[in-house]
């Protein structure tokens, strides 16, 4: 995200539209470069950036449309590549939670400017820590692979000469390896996801909540499952996470809208944003649960919501 970021000479001054529900590994290289993340509310049902309020919140001084897509959801990447080109702004994609997601035949990452992915350990596919930088500008591939490496370019002849000032942002060998290895069994990876969210959804099915869509047409890698109650239904998420710890299974909280954070200016009028996080829960996503383990979450799940 950073060298991308850079790579696009994003500094002092500019302005990145961005989501403001979602993780602050996507707002904070914005702020590295000394530029400013403008929070701007998602759609109630993807979580993901509204492309009409990301119409509205251009400026003169707004450089790039940063479409994250959120717990393996897609953004509506068509609109947003259409606004981009109307106004001449590129949209690039954070994909970090979103590898087996596809929008009409391509892939989550693939459409955009460039795309960002993590390999996070609890991401489908893992390294232990570390991601992947996708583009189809070799222009770009080629800032992007210089910045990573102090600033030496591939093609500079003189031995330990930089460039520019670049980062120190290089993969070990020992995390390739293990990343190579684990993209030989992504189909299966993502197929394990995708067979945890379904009998989630299956056991929900008649409780007043929604969890994570796939809309015609896209395909969903159910990074994270995620239950959203109905507005309006009695519901304590706190409690849920209480009773999810008093019975040794791990629950997380949504994501909080960035905006509410101390280092930012709060922007009450994000009102998806700052009603979602009160009413979702992530339920647990390792690919190789049991039907079993997922009875126990699915149990407590429906003790805490009335029909």
């Amino acid at each position: 995200m950073h060298m991308g970021l850079s790579a696009l000479g994003i500094g002092p001054g500019d302005e990145v539209i961005i989501g403001d529900t979602n993780w602050i590994a996507s707002a904070a290289p914005i702020t590295y470069l000394g530029a400013k993340p403008v929070f701007v509310d998602v759609l109630p049902d993807t979580w993901c950036l509204d492309p009409a309020r990301a119409a509205a919140a251009i400026t003169p001084r707004t450089r790039a449309i940063l479409a994250v897509h959120l717990y393996g959801n897609l953004c509506d990447i068509d609109a947003l590549l259409a606004i981009g080109a109307q106004h001449g702004i590129p949209v690039i994609e954070d994909a970090a939670e979103a590898l087996g997601s596809s929008w009409h035949g391509k892939a989550a990452g693939t459409m955009g400017a460039w795309g960002a992915f993590s390999f996070h350990g609890s991401k489908t596919v893992t390294t232990g820590e570390g991601g992947m930088f996708v583009t189809q500008d070799d222009a770009l591939y080629a800032k992007v692979l210089t910045l990573s490496n102090h600033g030496r370019a591939r093609g500079q002849v003189k031995q330990f000469w930089p460039d520019v000032v670049g980062f120190k942002y290089k993969m070990s060998n020992i995390q390739a390896a293990l990343g190579c290895a684990q993209i030989e069994r992504i189909h299966d990876l993502i197929a394990g996801k995708r067979r945890v969210f379904e009998y989630y959804s299956e056991h929900f099915r008649d409780l007043p909540l929604h969890m994570n869509p796939e809309p015609a047409g896209t395909g969903n890698g159910f990074w994270m499952p995620t239950i959203v109650v109905n507005e309006g239904v009695a519901f304590d998420r706190d409690a849920l996470l209480a009773e999810f710890m008093a019975n040794r299974i791990d629950g997380r909280v949504f994501f909080w809208p960035l905006s509410a954070l101390p280092m930012f200016q709060s922007e009450p009028g994000n009102v998806v944003s700052y009603s979602l996080y009160k009413r979702a829960v992530n339920l647990p996503t390792y690919h190789d649960l049991s039907d079993s383990e997922m009875d126990r979450v699915i149990g407590v799940v429906r003790s805490f919501i009335d029909k």
